[in-house]
């Protein structure tokens, strides 16, 4: 028989399957009774348009299948299935609001198989803290078995005030969770950092796809706080087809501005077929994506960043391409290894125009088994920047490949600190590298090993089809197609990579 629910003007609606229910709750109703009597593959049908007030608490309940609260309706101006919320949607969609400071949607302990779909999720009083929090970043966590799992964010509009912010959209310190076709916006704070999603004491899964990611600080970040669960390291994650923006006209404003991609205790990280464009020198140097392990207060010597794969993405208007670190400077720590950066468009990386080094990539203090592969990138600064240790003794940067990549010299080329442009950095930094296959525009070959080819800074311009609006594909009759050690054309696969972010680089 149908279940007698109590909330006010909650109602029952006759489509059941099994000993689920469909349970409609408007405007005005008890959202948190509703949830609290929720039974498993129930769903909660909230009104379009109606806001519901309120610090919401997923709880912990008994069984396997999703309980789901979403905006009513199939069809009716909604996003379909696959499809990202737009903040166009908003009229449509129903509204939670916290009253106060506190998140306006949490879990409690061990929650798990809760889905919401299709809602908007307002500021906080003053932007502070989170807005959604998936799991606990403190000391309430501290087991594994708190820790609650298979959380599904879809399609959701979530928000800071334009004028005043947001300090975090969704804190992820949950495991096997998504977060997809989603919309995190005006997520910025003065003097503070700020993130559209930060994780730090979750170990995943995670699956974080076709979202729209807005953030002052750190678009996306994993680590940067000690866990509070004790060698804990985010591992399995999927990081595909995101957008990740600062807008442009934030650098007139206050906001403390770093990086759009940082890792800082992961492992097992696909990063793919993204877009990832405007950041700027302001509180940090500006790198698009920045990884390195991070013993944040010297409690967590176990952080590291290793296993991850960076490929087809699209990388645009940045003060910095890569900044990739081996260790923590200040505390001990794990390392960076086994990474491998391949098929990504770098393009308007730019020092003039937005600080920085203008570099592609930075890398320093020892990390391993680096790999950069079929990369085409236009830059204004070195190809690669190297630093740690001493003059007389430099930290080593083992099993370090840098092959058939299409990329500008400019003035420093491949640089490391106290040493010569070239194959004296190479030896210093990055003994035993193999570095070859490249095109180079500018620089003079006898400094580099042999099996590299140098051209003119106008034969790579010539070389593509319509570089200054934003289009690398080679041309048809480029001599570059096919030159590659593996026989395919150096540089990057623009096709694939534009068949994987769904965008035509402009």
């Amino acid at each position: 028989m149908p279940r007698l629910w109590v909330v006010l003007a909650v109602v029952l609606l006759t489509s059941t399957s099994g000993d689920a229910e469909t349970v409609a709750v408007p405007a005005g109703a008890n959202l948190q009774q509703a949830i609290d009597q929720a039974r498993p593959g129930d769903t909660l049908l909230l009104t379009p348009g109606a806001t519901y007030a309120g610090n919401f608490v997923l709880p912990a309940k008994a069984g396997d299948r999703f309980i789901t609260i979403r905006t009513a309706g199939e069809g009716d101006g909604l996003p379909r299935i696959g499809q990202r919320v737009m903040p166009s949607y908003a009229p449509r969609l129903a509204k939670l609001k916290s009253p106060n400071k506190e998140p306006v949607l949490r879990t409690a302990a061990g929650a798990h198989h809760w889905r919401v779909q299709l809602v908007e999720f307002l500021p906080t009083d003053s932007g502070a803290g989170d807005i959604v929090r998936l799991g606990d970043g403190g000391a309430e966590q501290r087991d594994l078995s708190q820790v609650p799992h298979d959380l599904v964010l879809d399609r959701c509009y979530v928000h800071g005030d334009g004028k005043l912010g947001q300090k975090r959209g969704i804190a992820l310190n949950s495991a096997s969770t998504t977060i997809s076709n989603s919309y995190v916006s005006d997520i910025k704070a003065i003097g503070q950092d700020t993130q559209a999603i930060a994780g730090w004491n979750g170990p995943g899964p995670y699956t974080i796809e076709n979202n729209y990611l807005e953030a002052a600080g750190e678009n996306f970040i994993l680590g940067g706080s000690d866990p509070a669960i004790p060698g804990l390291v985010a591992a399995d994650v999927v990081f595909r087809r995101n957008h990740l923006s600062k807008p442009a006209a934030w650098r007139s404003e206050r906001w403390q501005v770093k990086n759009l991609f940082e890792l800082k205790n992961a492992r097992r990280v696909l990063v793919e077929g993204n877009l990832m464009e405007y950041v700027w020198q302001e509180a940090q140097v500006g790198y698009a994506i920045l990884l390195t392990p991070r013993n944040q207060d010297g409690r967590a010597p176990w952080v590291t960043v290793e296993d991850v794969t960076i490929r087809r993405n699209l990388v645009r208007y940045a003060g910095g391409g890569m900044q990739i670190i081996g260790e923590d400077s200040n505390f001990r720590s794990g390392s960076t290894r086994r990474v491998k950066v391949v098929d990504n468009l770098f393009y308007g990386v730019d020092a003039q125009k937005w600080g920085g080094t203008g570099a592609f990539a930075l890398i320093g203090e020892g990390p391993s088994d680096i790999t950069i592969e079929h990369n085409t990138v236009s830059q204004s600064g070195n190809i690669l920047m190297a630093y740690g240790g001493t003059k007389s003794d430099p930290k080593p940067i083992a099993g370090f490949v840098f092959r058939d990549n299409l990329i500008r010299h400019n003035q420093y080329g491949v640089h490391g600190s106290d040493r010569a442009v070239g194959a004296d950095t190479l030896d210093a930094f990055f003994p035993g590298a193999v570095f070859e296959s490249n095109t180079i525009a500018g620089g003079e070959s006898k400094r580099y090993p042999k099996g590299n080819t140098f051209i003119g800074e106008d034969d790579f311009n010539a070389a593509f089809l319509d570089p200054a609006g934003g289009d690398y594909r080679l041309k048809p009759a480029s001599r570059l197609r096919g030159a590659a050690s593996d026989g395919r054309d150096v540089g990057a696969d623009i096709g694939s990579i534009t068949i994987a972010i769904g965008l035509r680089p402009r």
